[in-house]
Formats: C-alpha cells, sequence, structure tokens
C-alpha cells in the first residue's frame, strides 16, 4: 500500500514524464521532437490554469526522514539526465535526422537538463550533505556551467536586488540584453568571489582550494563523454543542449528578480533581504515540476529549506506574477509584451513596499 508521505510526493516526480518522450523523440524523430518542450512548458501552463493554486503551507518543524520521496527525485535525476543527453548524441549521430529535426531534439534535451536539471542542481547545491553537493556539481558540468554554483552561493544570495548581482534583472532591461550581459558577468563575477574568500584565508586564487579547478576537471569529462558516444558531432550535439540548457536558466534568473531592487541604506550597506525581494507563483502544476523553485521569496528569505518545506506568501508580504514561470518565461522572449505586463507591476511592487522612495536611481538600480 502506497504511503501517504509517497502519495503527496509523487507530484514533484512529473520530471520523469520527459524520459518517455526523450526516447520517442530520439528513435520516431519528425514531430516527436518537440514533446519534450511542449510538455515542460504548454502542457504545465495549461494544467496550471486547470489545478489552479497551491496556496497551503507545509509544516517547517517536519523531520527530515519524512521528506525522503521528495528528496529521491533530486538524487536519481544525474544519472537520468546523463543517459538522456548521451543517449540522445549516439543516437543522433547514427541516424539519419535532418537538421531542424536535430535541433528541436537538442532543445529538447536542453529543457531535461536545464529546465529540470540545474533546478535540481540548485536545490542540492544548497544542502549541507556533500554527496548531494557533488550531484549537484554533477549536473552543472553537463551543461558547461559549473560556476554556477559560486556566483549563486557567494553572490546571487548575498547581493541579490543589488548591482553586485548580475542576475538581478534592472527594471526596463529586455532579456536578450540580460542574456547577453550575464553569459559574460556571471563568470567573472563567480571567480572574483572565490579569490576574495581564498584571500581572507591567506590563499592564493590558484589554490588548489579553488572550485574552479574541480569545475574544470567534470566539465572536461562532460565533454570528453560526448566526443566518445559521438565523435566531433558528439561535440557539437553537447554544446548545443548545454546552451539551450543555460538560456532556459537565465531566463528563469531573469523572471525571479526582476525591477525589485532593496534599498540602500544610509550606513551605505543594503537592506536585509525580505520576501518581496522576489517574484513569486503559486500556480500548482509548475511547482510540481519545478520543485517549489517559484517560492522564491521563501527560498531567499530561508536558503536552506529544502524545497518540500518552502513558505508562499499573501500579496501584502511578496510580489505576486501573473502566471507561473513556463508561461512568464515565454512572455519574457518578447520584450515590449513583457514590460507592458510587468512594469506596471514593478511600478505598484515600489508603492507597496517603498511609498516614500522617489529617487529610485539612488534606491537601488538605474532606472
Amino acid at each position: 500500500m502506497m504511503s501517504k508521505t509517497l502519495r503527496a510526493a509523487l507530484p514533484f516526480w512529473l520530471s520523469l514524464g520527459l524520459v518517455p518522450l526523450a526516447v520517442i523523440g530520439v528513435t520516431v524523430g519528425g514531430w516527436s521532437v518537440v514533446l519534450m518542450p511542449l510538455y515542460a512548458w504548454a502542457l504545465v501552463t495549461v494544467l496550471d490554469l486547470l489545478l489552479g493554486l497551491n496556496e497551503e503551507n507545509p509544516d517547517t518543524t517536519t523531520d527530515e526522514r519524512e521528506l525522503f520521496w521528495y528528496r529521491l527525485v533530486t538524487l536519481v535525476w544525474f544519472p537520468v539526465q546523463a543517459a538522456i543527453i548521451y543517449g540522445a548524441i549516439w543516437w543522433v549521430v547514427r541516424a539519419d535526422m535532418g537538421w531542424i529535426e536535430v535541433i528541436a531534439l537538442m532543445f529538447g534535451v536542453g529543457v531535461a537538463s536545464g529546465t529540470i536539471g540545474i533546478v535540481y542542481a540548485h536545490e542540492l547545491l544548497h544542502q549541507g550533505h556533500r554527496g548531494e553537493r557533488w550531484l549537484g556539481d554533477l549536473l552543472l558540468a553537463t551543461v558547461l556551467y559549473s560556476h554556477f554554483r559560486t556566483e549563486h552561493l557567494l553572490v546571487h544570495h548575498i547581493h541579490v536586488g543589488t548591482p553586485r548581482d548580475a542576475v538581478s534583472a534592472p527594471y526596463n532591461e529586455g532579456f536578450h540584453r540580460f542574456f547577453l550581459r550575464v553569459l559574460f558577468a556571471c563568470p567573472r563575477s563567480a571567480w572574483q568571489a572565490e579569490a576574495e574568500r581564498l584571500a581572507k584565508v591567506g590563499r592564493p586564487v590558484w589554490h588548489s582550494s579553488n572550485p574552479f579547478w574541480r569545475y574544470a576537471g567534470l566539465q572536461v569529462l562532460a565533454l570528453l563523454a560526448a566526443w566518445l558516444v559521438g565523435g566531433a558531432q558528439g561535440l557539437g550535439l553537447f554544446l548545443m543542449q548545454a546552451f539551450f540548457a543555460v538560456w532556459q536558466l537565465e531566463l528563469t534568473n531573469y523572471v525571479e528578480h526582476y525591477g525589485l531592487v532593496r534599498q540602500k541604506l544610509p550606513s551605505g550597506k543594503y537592506e536585509p533581504v525580505r520576501p518581496h525581494h522576489s517574484w513569486n507563483a503559486p500556480q500548482r502544476a509548475s511547482n510540481w515540476l519545478l520543485i517549489n523553485l517559484q517560492r522564491h521569496s521563501d527560498h531567499h528569505y530561508k536558503p536552506d529549506r529544502r524545497f518540500p518545506l518552502l513558505q508562499t506568501y499573501p500579496e501584502t508580504e511578496a510580489p505576486m506574477l501573473p502566471f507561473g514561470y513556463p508561461a512568464m518565461t515565454t512572455l519574457a522572449m518578447f520584450p515590449p509584451l513583457w514590460r507592458r505586463r510587468m512594469n506596471p507591476r514593478v511600478r505598484a511592487w515600489r508603492k507597496q513596499f517603498y511609498p516614500g522612495v522617489t529617487d529610485w536611481a539612488k534606491a537601488g538600480k538605474a532606472d
């Protein structure tokens, strides 16, 4: 008999639905190559509309042993993702597929490694268990974005909503400009953060304890595996899915904090991070797929809280997105439509939480 805990956790295993769709895509080809993005973006958006919102809050004192079935999906995802990536490469280099089919298929693989894999890596990297953090590193290596660990933990969480954080999208900045900017800014920012961390203990940046050497080694192994499976073409396919994965990560980063800033205090420091410094989306289905990433205010407020225990907030405490991340990231790809929908919400956020601020160029990032 299925336990109550397992039944409650099963919806968060929605990501495994990508596995049979990946098999169909690589073996059948044709129209089936778009099944993975349709599942993760379109179907989940429809389910959000049908299933509505989930505004219930779990008990934050729940014993970690009761979270096993929730955590397990993040623990098993690395071998699943590796099988999807390298299995797709192996098949494509031996199949007769048109270039449009190949691009669409690798975009779908990027959905698995980006929309799911990086989100799971994000959860794992926040945990205290060394094995979980290593799984997070392995997932990031398969999309060649290992610096995300440092950038996210040592830069984003500390400096969110300030000019130091590259992925806190300023008001009025379109996604495409944002994407090109963060591709270069985030690796530099992560390297600088590690250099500063090492300097505090009297070590040079080239010291063996700098995690960038681990990042580089894991990424080289990921590339080598792609070459062994598919040669030069395999490397090209691997790079393609990695690009699509990173693109989807940064779409999410763009949505999560667009236009929201922390006020600079007279002391020169920034106010503490509060729930109103992140956008939230309580849509049920997309939170299943993204393991409650959309409860983003609580994640920043309590970064070490595991995903099943993340809280949601009323609009009096945190700003809400009109739709879940799949729909909002689609909208973000069209900057005029995005601004039309989101800029009034940012202005309303300013009036609600900072009614006394008139000069937003001084309060945080310039418009």
